[in-house]
């Protein structure tokens, strides 16, 4: 894994500011991706599977992650989360809403106990042919972290086709707009949980984000999510 202190972070802020997310190329090694992606069979490993079919979520499964997470995870989670927690916390500003989130990830979910938020969510999705995830939004309760990251494992073109990772945003008074993020394997991006601010002309406005994935049309893929707030 890349040292994520050593990032780029003013570049990655700037791009996150501008376009709404930010990919960081390589931020996982072929070797790591491969480790993570193999103990998605390991029951021992994750507290629950969601089916998503059954829930008219999509296509493919996801299971999250048991206490304790692998290292490799936990590492990822709480570097990233002291790099982001001040860009959160400015866009919290910009939006005029009072969330302030503390330097520290234990902090943080420290304060999603206390609102009993207390189930880890860092997760592993998989999807083969014919898979996709619908649009939605990552919120567990009512404490949540405003950015998240997801870090692709497969090999786009190799181990699948298709599965493309969607945005949309939903801007006031304004027809939706969509994004694909472009990943390949180790690469991450980091996007909203739920909003974003952008400059209008009358002032911030508040941009609604959701995320999805496009029908699989080969192969298996399988993606590592890191969301920083637990789950009720």
């Amino acid at each position: 894994m890349k040292n994520v202190g050593r990032l780029d972070w003013p570049a990655l802020t700037r791009r996150l500011d501008a376009e709404g997310h930010a990919i960081v190329p390589g931020l996982l090694t072929a070797a790591e991706c491969t480790a993570l992606a193999g103990t998605f069979a390991d029951d021992r490993r994750f507290r629950t599977t969601v089916d998503m079919a059954r829930h008219r979520f999509g296509v493919g499964r996801y299971r999250y992650f048991a206490e304790p997470l692998p290292p490799l995870v936990a590492a990822l989670r709480a570097h990233a989360y002291r790099a982001l927690a001040p860009i959160a916390n400015r866009w919290m500003e910009a939006l005029g809403l009072p969330d302030r989130f503390p330097r520290t990830l234990p902090a943080f979910r420290a304060a999603c106990a206390a609102r009993g938020q207390r189930r880890p969510t860092p997760l592993l999705l998989r999807y083969e042919v014919g898979g996709y995830n619908c649009l939605h939004q990552d919120l567990y309760g009512p404490v949540f972290f405003p950015l998240q990251l997801t870090c692709l494992l497969s090999r786009p073109g190799v181990d699948f086709r298709g599965g493309e990772l969607l945005l949309v945003e939903q801007r006031p008074r304004a027809q939706s707009r969509g994004v694909v993020v472009p990943l390949g394997q180790g690469d991450a991006v980091i996007f909203p949980t739920r909003w974003r601010p952008i400059a209008g002309a009358r002032g911030v406005l508040r941009v609604t984000v959701r995320h999805g994935v496009s029908p699989l049309t080969a192969g298996t893929r399988t993606a590592l999510g890191i969301i920083f707030h637990d789950a009720a």
